[in-house]
């Protein structure tokens, strides 16, 4: 979908999100039906079922443990749990094994004025209902404020997922969560139907799992001094407390002070059977043979040469080539196997430096003596003799895709990650792999999210374009990562996966992209729910927002409110806004360049994203005067590695010249980090306050006379700034410096003029 309809979507979100008119749902369902992720089949019924603390619960021998956890819920609303009974009675909750509901995960709820009737053939249907219940509870039960009755809507509802896998990961290395959290995460996953965890376990910055055989895992390398990371948080944290790191992973030892911690044996068994009483599967990560720095600080003799530090990219890693460290994996995770019963185990698998390897004579050795050709080869020596392991003990294994490039098996399971790498899921599935897809654009959760997030998350589509119909039974689902080097508490993980997680479940469980504009209304709703569970979720965009405004005579700044009960307040004194700052009134007359910080804030005091806007007054820039131009923009390629746009202006090379009527990264750039300047003029028709959207990954600055229109430059994720400037009618010098570091290859660029919807620059206002 392209840019125009983002920006659409956007300046009309607070429209959308307030008038409930239905386009897939009605607006009475909405109402009624808040559910994410939305049914297979929903047939709204008459009447509502009132459960009372006489209300009895029937259950088949199967479901019994799902029907106690019905009970648990039921009685966080009524105050007493409910009287179980052998046989179906008028007024009862029953649960019912139906033999021809063939999907594992699918189920049939009936909801009448008499009765509950839950059926499915195996107990993760039944638990889905049962999540189903829950949002059709009142937000109450999750507050454990006791009614005399609680009210279930009439309803027929037919189910079941569009993909066997729905997942989530965690990063508990980098920044590390307590089993308190990650019960609670458990929860919510299991809310929205979601049905694994993936815990990143280990990884440089920490070990997080103990480990019996091997001690010093846990006693030293689950612990550190405060890193470069850690700095950075501490840093953001003086004006957003959510970067603040929390002090209950903080102690004194030896007169140091150290971040850390990690998860008895017993501690995760503990979670991985609370999981598993939610029909939620724990896939254990142990990274190697790279990001192992945290083991080899204990153990050196895992590395070829003794050394444990960082390469040009990469921590160095773990030797393939000496049986002492295929003794230290194989003991690890026997133990690893021990704690988490699922039949998946993670071993990453990805980013390895593997310069160490080919100065080793032991690799030079093994490498003849099996004739392993090259250094990704080697790779794929250890992983594939781990996954012999894995399978020995009746386990499969999952690789991050780099493990694809020396040669894997068939029967290994690839993470898709690589966004910059379009053919690696291609090539896993045509090998005869399954493939989960997990892309970083848009799937990394830890990217800050944006205007356009959500809406990216439920339109993803995990079939590759190059698959063919029965190709694409190989992709069995995906999940979204959290990679928490920059996430260093727990109300911040919220912030980044809360609620964006809830379009994906309903993209992998509904798996109906024309249900988008019901999903946004129903997000509405499940609000409430997520402020009874306490959760830190972002609060909804501030619609239509630039970043850099300009004015003539005088400015105006008027916000919708995206929930109507939200009060936006602001600052003018650079200071950020926080509960005691005047509310915006609407609205907010300029009449001298400065800046202004606008937040949003709930009717309990918790406020959403921060907002800077700069105004600065500018009088009309005047038109140049060209000869004849030519179409098209004048571009120069440099293959090379840049970490800001400025350094292209003194680099050496040019590699090549090209002539580009659109501002897109051409078909033929291959190389995996380049930069591209773009050079010319922008011919307006009228004159007018130009505004302009630069959305890429990695940077871009965007100049328009002699001034910087839009800076969006350094290293990142794909993301949108955006600018203004007033322009008189003609050719005005253009520029627009765009690097690429390694990664999402996005560059957009569009306009809109006096407010107007924004659009694509029209080819024939470009000129050289």
């Amino acid at each position: 979908m392209n840019r125009y309809y983002f920006k659409n979507l956007t300046s009309k979100l607070a429209i959308i999100l307030l008038i409930i008119n239905a386009i897939n749902v009605s607006a009475q369902d909405v109402a009624r039906y808040p559910l994410i992720p939305y049914p297979t089949k929903l047939t709204p019924g008459t009447g509502s079922f009132l459960i009372t603390s006489k209300t009895n619960i029937t259950a088949a021998r199967q479901f019994k443990r799902e029907a106690e956890l019905l009970n648990q819920l039921l009685s966080g609303g009524l105050g007493t749990k409910l009287a179980v009974s052998k046989a179906g009675e008028s007024r009862s909750i029953n649960f019912v094994y139906d033999a021809a509901i063939s999907q594992p995960e699918g189920y049939k709820l009936t909801i009448i004025p008499k009765s509950v009737t839950i059926a499915a053939k195996y107990p993760a249907g039944i638990f889905h209902a049962i999540e189903t219940i829950r949002q059709l509870l009142p937000v109450s039960v999750e507050e454990g404020i006791a009614h005399k009755q609680l009210t279930l809507p009439a309803v027929s509802i037919e189910d079941y997922p569009a993909y066997e896998w729905r997942g989530m990961h965690l990063d508990v290395s980098r920044h590390f969560f307590s089993v308190s959290y990650l019960k609670k995460f458990i929860d919510r996953l299991a809310l929205y139907k979601m049905n694994k965890l993936h815990l990143h376990l280990t990884d440089d910055q920490g070990w997080r799992i103990e480990i019996k055989k091997y001690p010093l895992l846990t006693e030293q390398g689950a612990w550190r001094t405060f890193n470069n990371q850690d700095s950075a948080c501490m840093k953001r944290a003086a004006d957003n407390p959510d970067f603040s790191i929390d002090k209950e992973h903080i102690i004194q030892r030896d007169g140091k002070t150290l971040y850390g911690g990690f998860y008895t044996q017993e501690e995760m068994k503990g979670v991985v059977a609370y999981a598993a009483a939610r029909h939620i599967d724990i896939i254990p990560e142990i990274d190697m043979p790279g990001h192992m720095m945290a083991a080899i600080n204990s153990y050196p003799f895992l590395t070829c040469n003794g050394e444990n530090k960082f390469g040009e990219l990469f921590s160095k890693p773990i030797c393939p080539c000496n049986e002492t460290t295929f003794e230290f994996a194989e003991n690890v995770f026997n133990e690893i196997m021990d704690i988490f019963p699922s039949k998946y185990i993670h071993i990453g698998g990805d980013e390895v430096d593997r310069s160490d390897w080919g100065k080793s004579d032991a690799c030079k050795a093994l490498m003849q003596r099996e004739g392993i050709k090259d250094l990704p080869a080697l790779q794929s020596y250890f992983i594939n003799r781990m996954e012999k392991f894995f399978n020995s003990k009746g386990r499969k294994m999952i690789g991050w895709d780099e493990v694809i490039e020396g040669g894997v098996t068939k029967s290994a399971i690839v993470m898709y990650w690589r966004t910059w790498v379009p053919d690696a899921p291609v090539k896993a599935v045509k090998n005869g792999n399954t493939v989960i897809m997990a892309p970083g654009e848009p799937l990394y959760f830890d990217n800050q999210p944006d205007q356009y997030t959500i809406y990216k998350v439920y339109h993803f589509n995990p079939i590759p374009k190059a698959l063919n119909q029965q190709e694409a039974k190989a992709i069995i689902g995906a999940q979204a990562e959290i990679w928490t080097e920059m996430i260093p508490s727990e109300k911040r993980a919220d912030y980044m996966y809360m609620p964006r997680m809830t379009a994906l479940a309903e993209n992998l469980w509904t798996n109906k992209p024309d249900k988008y504009e019901s999903y946004t209304k129903r997000l509405v709703t499940q609000f409430a729910r997520m402020d009874a569970m306490k959760i830190n979720y972002r609060l909804p965009d501030l619609p239509g927002l630039l970043n850099n405004y300009v004015f003539t005579e005088e400015g105006k700044l008027s916000i919708g409110k995206p929930l109507p009960s939200l009060t936006i307040r602001y600052t003018t004194d650079g200071s950020v806004p926080d509960a005691q700052s005047p509310e915006l009134p609407a609205p907010l007359t300029i009449k001298t360049s400065q800046q202004i910080k606008v937040a949003p804030f709930t009717a309990a005091g918790t406020r959403g994203d921060i907002y800077t806007l700069n105004y600065k007054q500018q009088q009309m820039l005047g038109p140049v005067k060209i000869a004849p131009p030519q179409p098209g923009l004048m571009c120069s390629y440099y293959k090379a590695y840049f970490k800001e746009t400025g350094l292209m202006r003194i680099a050496n090379k040019i590699d090549s010249t090209f002539i580009s009527d659109k501002i897109a990264v051409p078909a033929s750039v291959k190389a995996p980090s380049f930069g591209i300047t773009y050079n010319g003029y922008i011919d307006v028709p009228s004159d007018g306050i130009y505004s302009f959207y630069l959305n890429c990954d990695d940077g871009g600055v965007l100049r328009i006379g002699n001034d910087v229109t839009v800076n969006n430059d350094g290293n990142h994720s794909a993301q949108e700034r955006s600018g203004q400037i007033a322009l008189k009618m003609g050719a005005h010098p253009f520029a627009l410096d765009f690097i690429e570091g390694g990664g999402g290859f996005t560059l957009k660029l569009m306009y809109s003029v006096n407010g107007s919807e924004p659009k694509e620059i029209p080819a024939g206002w470009l000129k050289h």
